[in-house]
């Protein structure tokens, strides 16, 4: 093997080894924050009650004493803060997973292309050489003025014959060897490009990774500082915030006017979805042991024969639209201004969704969070 073929070869398996480390699944997710409590109008498209400013970057420093009881509203309105940024890192770092695993699956495609243009291009340049041989063994004479020294006229004419297939044999030979080398060229510069783009997404990920360790971290330490009495009496906030909300939302008469059936393909995500309920969540988990918020809703959909976008957000941005009061169960709400999100709506006024750290796969009120809108994964 030439020198040329052995050095791509190794430069394709550098490649395919390169890019198995990192394009390997690590762990991840995608939350949504705990029911704030809603607005006056509890409408799709509402934005969230106005939060705390983040805590800086790092953990932030354990208060020495418990907070009093009457401060617990404050807690839970930054521990909502903490896990809504959580969440939108989450997206972050989903999409950038989902980036990197389709470049990386490109990259091994070039990579296998390299190498069999590669061996195409070895077993030109050897016809090319045999060629080379074949007429320095005639004495270096071109098979044209072999035929005009030829006194046999059928030899003359078998051998014009020959002539003009060895002329396009060479022309064609060497247009097939100037395309493989031109392929080769493309191939080794889309491989670069497409190097340099991963390497964009891992760092993306890595980023993304630290804001969601950080916010979970801040998150989980401010809780520690409760009393076990007032963990309980936090939790009951939080349930009477979204009581609240659902409450609201059911007494603008939206769910008299929502009375779609759900489709065969509905039907099956929905079948899903409610299996996996208290299974715990994890961010970037797409189960089937642990799940984020869109890792529910498109698995859900896969089960059911349609394949969507991996996060909330481009849920969002690529499925088409429906009113709420047309949405059917097997359709996906969307929450937050940020559509930072998701859940699946399975009927009479409920989803099916992943909350955020710390909680399972449960059964709530589409109205608990603030509706951004409603899409649906089979229109049409």
């Amino acid at each position: 093997m030439g020198r040329g073929r052995s050095s791509v070869l190794a430069a394709a398996v550098a490649v395919v080894c390169a890019v198995t480390v990192l394009g390997a699944p690590g762990t991840a997710f995608a939350s949504a924050r705990p029911a704030p409590t809603p607005p006056a109008s509890a409408s799709p498209g509402a934005s969230p009650a106005g939060s705390p400013t983040a805590p800086p970057s790092g953990s932030p420093s354990t208060p020495a004493s418990p907070p009093a009881d009457k401060d617990l509203e404050a807690v839970r309105a930054k521990l909502d803060k903490l896990y809504h940024d959580a969440a939108v890192a989450t997206d972050a770092y989903n999409a950038a997973e989902e980036k990197a695993r389709k470049q990386s699956a490109q990259i091994v495609d070039l990579a296998r292309k390299i190498v069999k243009g590669q061996q195409r291009l070895d077993e030109l340049k050897d016809r090319a050489g045999a060629a080379a041989r074949a007429q320095y063994r005639t004495g270096g004479l071109p098979p044209a003025a072999q035929l005009v020294l030829s006194d046999d006229p059928q030899q003359f004419l078998d051998g014009a014959g020959r002539v003009l297939q060895g002329e396009r044999a060479t022309r064609d030979l060497l247009a097939e060897l100037s395309r493989t080398q031109k392929d080769l060229k493309k191939y080794a510069q889309d491989a670069a490009d497409r190097w340099q783009r991963l390497e964009a997404n891992r760092k993306a990920k890595a980023s993304a990774k630290k804001k969601i360790e950080q916010r979970i971290k801040a998150a989980e330490e401010l809780q520690s500082t409760l009393e076990e009495r007032q963990q309980e009496r936090l939790e009951r906030l939080e349930q009477e915030a979204a009581l609240k909300a659902q409450t609201a939302w059911l007494d603008t008469g939206v769910l008299k006017e929502i009375s779609g059936k759900a489709s065969e393909a509905g039907r099956e995500a929905v079948k899903y979805a409610t299996a996996q309920i208290g299974k715990p969540y994890e961010w970037g988990a797409e189960g089937p042991k642990t799940y984020d918020c869109s890792g529910l809703t498109s698995q859900a959909w896969a089960a059911g024969g349609h394949p969507i976008p991996r996060t909330s957000q481009e849920q969002w941005k690529q499925l088409p639209h429906v009113d709420v009061k047309d949405m059917r169960p097997g359709d996906l709400i969307i929450y937050f201004d940020d559509a930072s999100h998701v859940a699946l709506y399975v009927g009479d006024g409920t989803i099916v969704h992943a909350p955020r750290p710390g909680r399972t796969v449960t059964v709530a009120g589409a109205g608990s969070m603030p509706i951004l809108g409603v899409v649906r994964p089979d229109a049409g």
